[in-house]
């Protein structure tokens, strides 16, 4: 679990540089863009969920149309914000 947990969150992280690359050198649309964000905070819900950190709320959700539908009413600024919250406290309020 241990091993996971690092490799989970180097995951995560490596996942949120290559968007934020991505999204530098060409403006995706919004339905492309919350396509991934969708993706990725399903990713953090799953790892939250295996590593017991026991986060709750909408945004730990494992919902991923329920993640998309959210991120289609807010701009990138605010979804980008969100994932990097959620990989923030994957890494340093999660020590399981």
């Amino acid at each position: 679990m241990a091993r996971c947990a690092a490799n989970c969150v180097m995951m995560t992280l490596g996942a949120l540089a290559a968007l934020g690359l991505a999204a530098a050198l060409q403006p995706a649309s919004s339905q492309t863009g919350c396509s991934d964000y969708a993706r990725l905070a399903l990713q953090q819900a799953r790892e939250n969920e295996q590593r017991k950190c026991g986060f709750t709320g909408p945004e730990w959700s494992t919902d991923l149309k329920g993640h998309a539908t959210w991120c289609a009413t807010v701009g990138p600024s605010q979804w980008k914000a969100a994932l990097q919250k959620r990989a923030q406290m994957l890494s340093s309020q999660c020590k399981k």
